[in-house]
């Protein structure tokens, strides 16, 4: 597909496009590229990929002498993605009689350095010019068009390539989804069965109270004493408070996966939260035996499912 120039108003129509729109669970993976020709002039070819990352870190290889349509681009890609580290690369279509331009600033700035390299190193070396004129911006097209010409024709362009890329991205992301939900399932079904054994671990623990309570009421130990180790115990025993944190920290994740923005964040910090309640729970059990066993187990079941889930969300937007 080709993009032309003649739209005047094709920075206007990308600000709009998909303002209003939810914008579903997203990968930070993608590619797209797309082709444009300047008012019947030279052909360009600009292309975007990107990969996950923390923040939003954009990277250009454009032509030279266009910083002001790189801050364009910048600023207009700051309002469309949220995270990832992207690549956009702008590169013109040579022709068989193309005309290039020897970058001579670049040039001889490489070749100073390189012969300075050598001459401190003890080398007898000359630079390669074939190596020189593969470097980015030391070549450039002596037909490029000026500036005011370019930018229109780019934000054509840039349009498709933006809507090609989230399209993979939004692929992507809906087969992360499915998977997300499936751990989210998981983790409520090791709930349940935690749940069908809490009653007899704290028979248990009750059991171990009033064995260390006979133990200290034999031995004349202060009363207070024995109300405060049996208040501590029984905190220990109870693991309803972190059963209820973790339905709830489910229920939130799965509100986020249906939420609009960007959730990537927000989904790895409730992650964190849950593999915290689920470490407290299995403390909690740890050393008994009979339905204490039982619960350990699921407890493993639960960490590897938010550990597996950690993995899908590190790459979500």
């Amino acid at each position: 597909m080709i993009f032309s120039s003649s739209t005047s108003s094709s920075r206007g129509t990308l600000r709009k496009h998909n303002e209003n729109s939810l914008m579903p669970i997203r990968s930070m993976t993608g590619f797209a590229q797309a082709k444009g020709q300047v008012n019947g002039g030279p052909a360009f070819s600009l292309s975007m990929k990107s990969v996950n990352h923390r923040f939003l870190d954009l990277h250009f290889r454009l032509p030279s002498n266009t910083d002001a349509l790189e801050m364009s681009l910048r600023r207009v890609l700051k309002e469309k993605l949220a995270r990832g580290h992207v690549d956009v690369s702008l590169s013109f279509e040579q022709g068989g009689n193309a005309a290039f331009a020897l970058n001579r600033q670049l040039v001889t700035a490489y070749v100073h350095a390189f012969r300075a390299a050598a001459a401190e190193a003890g080398i007898a070396a000359e630079p390669d010019l074939n190596a020189i004129l593969r470097l980015p911006g030391a070549l450039d097209s002596a037909a490029a068009p000026a500036e005011e010409e370019l930018t229109p024709a780019v934000f054509s362009a840039l349009e498709h390539v933006l809507d090609q890329l989230n399209r993979m991205r939004e692929e992507e992301g809906r087969g992360m989804e499915r998977e997300l939900r499936e751990r989210m399932a998981s983790l409520k079904s090791a709930c349940a069965e935690v749940r069908k054994h809490r009653d007899a671990v704290l028979k248990t623990y009750s059991e171990r109270l009033k064995s260390r309570m006979q133990e200290w009421l034999g031995a004349s130990i202060d009363p207070d004493r024995i109300l405060q180790e049996a208040a501590v115990l029984a905190d220990r025993s109870d693991i309803q408070e972190e059963l209820v944190r973790l339905e709830n920290h489910v229920q939130h994740f799965l509100g986020l996966l249906e939420a609009e923005g960007e959730a990537g964040k927000k989904l790895d910090f409730l992650l964190q939260e849950m593999n915290r309640e689920a470490n407290t729970l299995m403390s909690k059990t740890s050393g008994l035996s009979g339905d204490a066993v039982r619960i350990t187990e699921a407890g493993l079941a639960m960490k590897s499912d938010i550990e597996k889930a950690r993995e899908q969300v590190q790459n979500i937007e």
